[in-house]
């Protein structure tokens, strides 16, 4: 059975890779970056909750301090004085919820962990089409990285896969339906730890998403 790292945030979109690595029959460890972003807490609760959902065990988990990105700051989700803005419809106009460079460091944590364990596989939730201009979820961004991979390590047939960066968020979910994953135990909203506010970038997509595959949320929104 060969070995995959899946980066699991909470959300949805990482659950529902989760649910495609399990169904593809690999060995599933699972990865979790804390980069300070202010939801943390729940979004950790998530990780760990789905982790017990797929059996994953404990030495199959890893979760990662990255705080150090509060200290950089220059996004809504990690510097304090930038407030998570309601969704204000779509654009190519990168938000100021994009983290600097987040993308590019858990990548390379990930891999590192990847070659210390011989996986070759790394899962990571992506999505280009519902996405809110993030440069680091475009699917020329990943085929570079690869690249970056194949040059950069010993074991170079690992490889980031990225399985619902073209879908609809709508697909995303109907993907989750057929899976049979626990949206129940995920977290999407970028602002509040206790019920979903229904109006950052993130919730807003979620709930679009759920309206159009004709399902409803399981979450608690406020």
């Amino acid at each position: 059975m060969s070995k995959s790292i899946v980066l699991v945030s909470g959300g949805m979109d990482s659950l529902v890779c989760a649910g495609i690595a399990h169904e593809e029959g690999h060995e599933l460890h699972f990865l979790h970056m804390d980069y300070g972003q202010k939801t943390s807490r729940r979004e950790r609760k998530s990780f760990d909750d789905i982790a017990d959902f797929y059996h994953v065990p404990q030495k199959h988990r890893k979760v990662i301090d990255m705080n150090f990105l509060r200290q950089i700051g220059g996004s809504s989700l990690t510097d304090e004085s930038i407030t998570v803005k309601n969704y204000a419809g779509d654009s190519d106009v990168i938000p100021d919820s994009y983290v600097p460079f987040r993308n590019t460091i858990i990548l390379s944590l990930a891999v590192s962990w990847a070659e210390a364990m011989t996986a070759n596989t790394l899962y990571i939730g992506a999505n280009h089409e519902d996405s809110p201009g993030y440069p680091d979820c475009r699917p020329s961004y990943y085929e570079a990285f690869n690249k970056v991979i194949k040059e950069g390590t010993k074991a170079a047939d690992i490889k980031v896969l990225t399985p619902v960066i073209h879908m609809k968020k709508k697909d995303i979910v109907l993907k989750g339906k057929e899976l049979e994953v626990p949206f129940e135990l995920s977290w999407s909203c970028y602002k509040s730890s206790s019920k979903a506010c229904g109006k950052c970038d993130s919730c807003a997509l979620r709930l679009r998403g759920f309206k159009e595959a004709g399902m409803i949320d399981p979450i608690d929104y406020l």
